[in-house]
């Protein structure tokens, strides 16, 4: 038969059969990645915290003020908190109890109206049913109305009903689960990790305590924090020279919204904003931000009118000159949040912005004009932001005139690809002559482009705007991937969507890599977080036994080999830099896309690295002092 006649036939037999309809702990466990984003790391923390949500709904309501989360030694986790309980009886009209319903049915729960939570986080009603579903067992206890109440399910089923097994004196619930290894890659939670997100919830929700311990270690912490978001902003600028002492702090309430917004200012040339909407993390913003940054740009501006700072004849403060050294948080909780996108990473509402707008104008007009010192601090910070922007420009211009970036002229001694097509093209960020030549000799022309460095990286940490593009390094890199840096990035115009830092592995070579990823970090983030940049991986030895030739690519994989090599006579030769090897050893072993391991950079927790870059590439000494000591005996491939 014709293969057009059988992919005709197989056409017209698509009939009501072939049409699916799973149970809901059925559809979860096959789709987990449509509700935990993956069942990676990432996606094992999210079900602890869907659990823990449930907790802060109890919180944010008024009716919670404590919460435990303990990590046993079996990998199970248990979550409770002294909250009201959930309901046990029989639901009005069903079968089940609405405990039950919780933790079996995805769209079951009290979130769906204001009845109860007037707002709530987590998955809105998916949350603790999805966990379950995911579960090799989960067990839930309750305190209600003077009973304990127990019900237990094996991979989302009920083993039997709610039942009551005690006596109880207060209320809460506790929620026990043992995460399906079926499911996920690893059960293996990291005690830090859970750290920083339930430090954060405490800092989210004042007056609330979150304890955690991990059995495994005996490692326990407890977070509570009268101060709530002004705390958060003080921890950031830790280390830090503030431009005023205290946080200007900002709470109110408009139409069922509760808005709170937290600002202090740095002696640093970047920004720091945080964005949560019902204590989830909107990474990529949204009205809540926008009206946020709109109050900060007007408000300053028309202080400084009023004040005379600006002159009539002086053009207006940008925002990106109002947000330069600023530390903020903006948080706001509401009735029905539109999230965009399953990772709710951006707040959709539109009426958001101008109830923050107006709420953070009002509070911040006022502080201003009753602490004029601390005013004049930041009006000054924010007038030499300006200068710097504009110095800047000016920079950028004559780059522009200079070097044609407007035009097809790119740096002289960028090795360019044939190809045009920035999807199917990389650039290589290469250290020294040595290693570029290597690079060029031994690349595939076709797709691959070698940009040769020469020197130290400016530590654009410690450095206004203006320096960055004075530095000429800095200034290949901006010139030969066309997309500008700052708020002027356009990832549209990027001529390569794979650039990957390729450095010696030898302390220098580690020193160019870190000044890199903070200048992306810094002043492109939106390369970093679409995922563009790459750090390559050099063998760091060659193993010859006879006419066999390995590349090993660490201390452990080197020690691995040489155990199965022990009759043999081994010839082993070190790699400090990458200049040593010859370009076809080169390609070979880091540059060639079949073989190749490439590591790329991604950015899971913003404030996590955000205070990592500041600590290690910072003015402050005793903190990186520290943060060495720690990490001293985990260090890998240390060159002596």
């Amino acid at each position: 038969m014709p293969q057009n006649d059988v992919n005709n036939q197989a056409k017209s037999e698509y009939t009501a059969k072939d049409i699916q309809i799973l149970d809901e702990i059925k559809a979860v466990r096959l789709r987990p990645g449509m509700y935990i984003g993956g069942t990676d790391k990432h996606g094992l923390h999210q079900i602890l915290y869907e659990i823990v949500y449930n907790s802060i709904d109890e919180a944010m309501a008024g009716c919670c003020t404590r919460i435990e989360v303990t990590i046993r030694a079996d990998y199970s986790v248990t979550v409770t908190d002294n909250g009201r309980g959930i309901p046990t009886e029989i639901m009005q009209g069903q079968d089940i109890t609405a405990l039950e319903a919780v933790l079996t049915r995805l769209h079951a729960g009290a979130k769906f109206t204001n009845h109860v939570y007037g707002v709530s986080s987590g998955l809105h009603g998916v949350g603790a049913s999805v966990v379950n579903a995911l579960s090799s067992w989960l067990k839930a206890e309750v305190k209600r109305q003077g009973k304990l109440y127990l019900q237990e399910y094996r991979r989302g089923v009920p083993q039997g009903e709610v039942g009551i097994v005690g006596d109880a004196a207060d209320t809460g619930t506790s929620i026990s689960f043992l995460a399906d290894k079926e499911i996920f890659e690893s059960i293996d939670y990291d005690f830090e990790t859970a750290c920083q997100r339930l430090r954060e919830l405490a800092y989210l929700n004042k007056g609330v305590e979150i304890a955690i311990r991990d059995e495994r270690t005996d490692q326990q912490k407890a977070f509570y924090f009268d101060g709530g978001i002004a705390s958060f902003v003080r921890r950031l600028n830790k280390n830090r020279g503030v431009v005023h002492p205290y946080p200007i702090y900002v709470s109110t309430m408009t139409d069922s919204t509760v808005i709170e917004a937290a600002l202090q200012y740095n002696d640093s040339f970047t920004e720091s904003t945080l964005s949560f909407a019902n204590c989830v993390n909107t990474r990529d913003g949204g009205s809540h931000l926008t009206g946020f940054r709109s109050a900060l740009t007007r408000v300053f501006n028309d202080y400084a009118r009023n004040t005379k700072i600006l002159k009539d004849t002086d053009p207006n403060l940008t925002g990106e000159d109002v947000r330069e050294g600023a530390v903020a948080i903006i948080s706001v909780k509401l009735p029905q949040p539109q999230f965009e996108g399953q990772t709710k990473a951006r707040l959709g509402n539109p009426e958001v912005k101008s109830h923050v707008e107006s709420a953070v104008a009002s509070s911040l007009s006022l502080y201003l004009e009753q602490h004029p010192n601390e005013a004049k601090a930041i009006i000054d910070k924010c007038l030499t932001a300006a200068r710097a922007r504009e110095a800047a420009r000016k920079a950028r211009d004559l780059v522009l005139k200079k070097t044609g970036f407007e035009t097809s002229t790119l740096p002289g001694k960028l090795a360019d690809c044939s190809e045009k097509e920035p999807a199917k093209c990389e650039l290589y960020l290469v250290e020294g002559d040595s290693a570029g030549g290597s690079a060029k000799q031994g690349r595939d022309r076709r797709f691959q482009a070698i940009l040769p460095l020469r020197g130290k990286i400016l530590n654009v940490e410690k450095a206004a705007k203006d320096k960055i593009l004075e530095h000429t390094e800095l200034r290949a890199i901006v010139t030969a991937l066309k997309a500008s840096a700052d708020e002027q990035f356009d990832s549209s115009k990027l001529r390569y969507h794979r650039i990957i830092i390729m450095t010696d592995a030898d302390v220098d070579g580690s020193h160019i890599r870190t000044l890199l990823l903070t200048f992306f970090y810094r002043h492109m983030t939106e390369l970093v977080n679409q995922g563009y940049l790459y750090i390559a991986q050099p063998p760091l030895y060659r193993l010859k036994s006879g006419k066999q030739e390995f590349w090993l690519y660490s201390e452990q994989e080197k020690e691995e080999k040489l155990k199965g090599l022990r009759e043999n006579k081994v010839e082993i030769q070190r790699y400090k830099g990458l200049g040593e090897m010859t370009p076809q050893q080169l390609w070979e072993t880091t540059m060639n896309p079949t073989i190749r391991t490439l590591l790329k950079v991604q950015v899971e927790d913003a404030i996590a690295a955000d205070a990592a870059f500041r600590m290690l590439m910072g003015d402050e000494v005793l903190p990186r002092k520290r943060f060495i000591q720690a990490h001293a005996q985990s260090v890998r491939n240390l060159d002596i």
